[in-house]
């Protein structure tokens, strides 16, 4: 086990930090075996001792599962490890001695609550506007009748792995969320029971996002390359062509 020093960046806002500034905070006995959370929750401990105001940043299962630990560490959405959350992320990959930078998730859509914790509300109201199956599709039994090719399958469960974090936002320069909006379209349409809806969903999804702020795709694929579930850009490409067949209204969706 080593013990590290490091000098921390913490973005800060609200409370007594009226405007968002970096503050700089210096933290040694580090253990290259804590998570980058449990180093957060370290330095939290030492400005609760110091009758200082802890730094509010987000966290749930710390498993990697539920999204909710949304920090760009180093310009980096969840930190510099591919395929990894910031609650996955462990401090053996900084070094003694490191200065790192740790911000919000930047858009417009995302507001700042305070400090490192933002209103991802925007992804629900897209979910909402047609993340769903509305359609009867029976009983568990039902669904196991119901022959669903191998690559149509295995394509559905691939979109369906995104967890929602919003790093593709982060990571996109138009602050797009479209590798998401693309995961939850693609998945449903991939199965019987979503093809019901297809149609109407992409574009309803479609318009929800473009009216909750979030910038245009310009196929950059930043998205793909921090997006810690590691979603597809062919997601977007799925989409886009379900959108077109679906505005035309003269050809199927092609999947």
């Amino acid at each position: 086990m080593e013990n590290m020093k490091l000098k921390l960046k913490v973005w800060r806002q609200g409370g007594k930090y009226t405007k968002p500034q970096f503050v700089t905070y210096d933290l040694d006995g580090v253990s290259d075996h804590m998570s980058f959370l449990e180093m957060l929750d370290v330095l939290n401990e030492k400005l609760i001792n110091l009758k200082e105001d802890p730094i509010a940043f987000e966290h749930d299962c710390r498993e990697g599962i539920c999204g909710t630990c949304s920090l760009v560490i180093n310009g980096y959405p969840h930190g510099p490890m591919q395929q990894t959350t910031a609650c996955q992320l462990h401090m053996r990959h900084f070094r003694d001695g490191e200065t790192i930078t740790i911000e919000p998730w930047r858009s417009r859509a995302f507001p700042i609550v305070k400090d490192l914790v933002v209103n991802r509300d925007a992804f629900d109201r897209i979910i909402q506007a047609g993340g769903y199956i509305s359609v009867d599709t029976g009983q568990a039994q039902d669904g196991n009748a119901i022959a669903i090719e191998k690559d149509q399958a295995s394509h559905a469960f691939d979109a369906a792995t995104c967890i929602g974090c919003g790093a593709c936002v982060a990571a996109c320069p138009n602050a797009s969320a479209m590798l998401f909006t693309a995961a939850k379209v693609s998945h449903l349409a991939q199965i019987p029971q979503g093809k019901v809806e297809a149609d109407s969903r992409v574009q309803r999804m479609i318009a929800q996002h473009d009216a909750e702020g979030f910038g245009k795709c310009s196929n950059i694929t930043a998205c793909e390359a921090e997006c810690p579930k590691a979603i597809s850009v062919e997601h977007i490409a799925r989409l886009n062509r379900q959108y077109i067949a679906s505005s035309l209204g003269s050809e199927k969706v092609v999947s």
